[in-house]
């Protein structure tokens, strides 16, 4: 995905952020040497937050849901309280907290997120004084060889530093055929558990990479991880903010969409609802039946979405279809569904304003 160079659209509450590194490392260095790793540690760490979410998931074997928590990382991008994390630890979440460098607990609500992207933007409701932001830098100058560092709780361990370098750029569909590519770049730089939606600096202290995911056979690092690239989030999150929902789904087609019964070639099965969310609003149900077909491990018994205003799940760039169809909706338009539940196909609809969509 092609982004201009330089960031002409960043906004200037982002750019005022001015890393506090950039003051940091002119005093230390004098304006004359590279600022050292410790240095930047210290100027960017303050602004690295940990991401602590409540949901409903699977009670076990019995069914039902039970009350589930997640850990993840994130960053201050504004001082009103702008964080970016990843989507995967608060998509589903009925209560996000964020967790400061000074120890302070805030609430947070989620503002905008791309589950297919797995970025998330929520706001917090402080933010202590002692606290600067970050700025995001420009991932399109960013060449693969060069040194990078994450910062974050990989198994709740907050303020960990890992580094490694870019290894590669990557698409979400070279790694794993999905449907829609998203444009990530591949580190060695240490990734866990913990991690995810923590950010990856440059050596000029800006953010580049949000983490999202590792390819592991044991569950831990093993020097393969991915992080969406800043200039994705900042499209996604603040150019062009995806709406929340408050569902987590699972894309199912092929085999397993044969093996549900589904009257089309794929559909999105609905595995958890977060409270008072949109989702919520518009009636979807979820599953509480954790299940394993075919190695896939998968929460059944709730419904199956089929298409969203009109456009079928599976068809060619549903996704993006999907999204610029709902950015299109009208105060007078309906938010459409159709869905499979309980072996019937049924549609939802409601206005935009009665869910609550921003």
């Amino acid at each position: 995905m092609q982004e201009q160079g330089g960031r002409p659209g960043l906004r200037p509450q982002l750019r005022t952020a001015a890393v506090a590194a950039a003051a940091l490392l002119a005093a230390a260095a004098g304006g004359a040497a590279e600022p050292t790793l410790a240095e930047l540690f210290l100027a960017v760490d303050p602004a690295v937050v940990e991401v602590l979410a409540a949901s409903r998931g699977p009670a076990g074997d019995g069914g039902g849901t039970e009350q589930a928590a997640s850990l993840g990382s994130g960053f201050l991008i504004s001082k009103d309280g702008r964080i970016m994390t990843a989507a995967h630890v608060v998509v589903d979440a009925d209560r996000v907290v964020v967790r400061f460098v000074t120890g302070e607990l805030e609430e947070a609500r989620i503002l905008a997120l791309d589950p297919h992207a797995d970025v998330a933007l929520i706001q917090a409701v402080s933010v202590p004084a002692s606290v600067s932001p970050v700025a995001l830098g420009n991932s399109d100058a960013v060449r693969v060889g060069e040194q990078v560092f994450v910062i974050g709780a990989p198994y709740g361990i907050s303020h960990s530093l890992s580094v490694g370098h870019v290894s590669a750029r990557r698409t979400t569909d070279q790694l794993l055929g999905g449907i829609e590519g998203v444009e990530m770049l591949q580190t060695d730089a240490a990734i866990n558990q913990g991690n995810s939606g923590g950010p990856m600096f440059s050596m000029r202290g800006e953010v580049v990479g949000i983490v999202s995911s590792i390819l592991s056979t044991g569950g831990g690092s093993q020097g393969i991880g991915f992080v969406v690239t800043s200039n994705l989030a900042m499209r996604l999150l603040i150019d062009e903010p995806s709406t929340w929902t408050g569902l987590k789904g699972r894309l199912v087609e092929g085999e397993l969409a044969r093996a549900l019964n589904l009257p089309q070639r794929a559909g999105i099965l609905v595995e958890a609802v977060a409270a008072g969310s949109p989702a919520s609003a518009l009636g979807l149900r979820a599953g509480g039946l954790p299940a394993d077909i075919a190695g896939e491990k998968l929460t059944l018994g709730g419904d199956v979405i089929l298409a969203v205003h009109g456009i079928r799940i599976g068809e060619p760039d549903f996704q993006r279809r999907i999204r610029e169809r709902g950015k299109a909706l009208g105060a007078q338009d309906r938010f459409e569904l159709e869905l499979l539940r309980g072996g019937a196909v049924i549609r939802l609809g409601s206005s935009p304003a009665a869910l609550g969509v921003r």
